[in-house]
Order: structure tokens, then sequence, then C-alpha cells
């Protein structure tokens, strides 16, 4: 997901947070996140294929694009189940995500499927989520919130949308779940805000008392 949904490898992998044992790099769950990585530019190869509107190679796109979808929520279930938490994964995680969501975006732009305020309202709240985390990062971490998720999720369902060759008629139900998740997707970004001046206030207080 992105740094603000249920990210795979920053929940705690156990009640107790401890493991008898190091967890190796090379793990189920890393794998995955890095398979999700590698599939970005599959996946962009199938939906500029021929003129980017053939109705097979959209339909493989959208495949692409779910699967990729699918393997951050099987990834985080494993990294928190069965205690294979890494820094590798901490990092490699939310750039999948964002580098999956942001290659749709662009392509659907770039194809002129998707009007370019959308993606630039849906990046430029990413990257400043990602300057927020880092701004506070020495005064804690803000935690993901329900509302991240849902957010992500709609992100997910709304890209899939304009990715299915439906015809015109899909036009209004599209635009319904975008909008829904450019809502969500402000919102949340507006949250974090909040979470993030107020994070960093109680720190320097702390730091001053």
């Amino acid at each position: 997901m992105t740094a603000d949904g249920a990210t795979s490898d920053s929940a705690a992998a156990n009640p107790t947070g401890a493991r008898s044992e190091p967890v190796p790099l090379v793990n189920i769950a890393n794998i995955l996140t890095v398979s999700r990585l590698a599939l970005v530019p599959v996946f962009l190869v199938a939906l500029f294929w021929g003129d980017g509107h053939d109705t097979l190679w959209r339909w493989i796109a959208t495949a692409v694009f779910a699967i990729a979808s699918i393997t951050d929520r099987i990834d985080g279930d494993l990294a928190r189940k069965r205690g294979l938490v890494t820094d590798f994964g901490k990092v490699a995680d939310p750039i999948a995500d964002k580098a999956l969501t942001g290659a749709a975006l662009v392509g659907l732009s770039l194809l002129g499927d998707l009007g370019w305020w959308v993606t630039w309202v849906i990046i430029g709240r990413e990257v400043a989520v990602t300057l927020l985390r880092f701004w506070v990062i020495r005064h804690g971490v803000i935690a993901a919130s329900r509302g991240g998720k849902v957010k992500t999720l709609l992100q997910a369902l709304a890209i899939g949308f304009y990715l299915l060759p439906l015809g015109a008629w899909a036009d209004v139900p599209r635009w319904i779940v975008m909008g829904a998740a450019l809502v969500a997707t402000v919102v949340t970004g507006l949250d974090y805000v909040v979470r993030a001046v107020r994070l960093r206030a109680a720190g320097r207080a702390k730091v001053g008392a």
C-alpha cells in the first residue's frame, strides 16, 4: 500500500515484538514486494502496447495491475503473521506501492483517459505525506489511519475501473469512484498535516521540558 495504508512491514511481527532469531532478508514477504516492483514495467508495456487502447492488451494491463495490487495485501499479511519484518521491506513496500499507482495514473493521463489534474492531485498528496513523515521522523511515526486504508482501496478500484476497456457507458461510474478516491485522498492528506504538526509540537515540547 501507499505509505499511509497498511504497509506490509511496518506492523509488529508479534504481540511482544521479539524474535528468537534474525529475520532473513530473502523471505516470502520481501519477494512479493520485489515482484510487485518488477510488475510495474510489465504493466506499462501492456498498457501502451499498440495504440494504448487495444481491448485485449487493456484487459492484460488491468490483470497485471490487479495482481500487483493483491500482492500488497498478501505480503502485508505474511509479514505480520510470520514475523517477517525487515528494514528493506519497510522501505521497499511503500516504494512499490507508489511506483505502481504513479505509473498507472501517469500512463492513463498520457493516453488521454484521465485528466492530468487528477494525477497531480494524487501524486502530489503522496509526495507531501512522504515529506511530512521525514519532517517528524525525529519525534515519532505517524501511524497508519483507517482513512488511509480506505483511500488506498478507492484509488486501486478507481484506477482499475479506468484501465478496463468498458466503453463510454462507464464514464459516469468511473467518475463516481474516482471522485470518491479524490475526496479520500485530500481529506486524509489534510489529516496527516494536522497529525504531523501535533506530533512535531509534542516532540519539541518534550525536548524543551
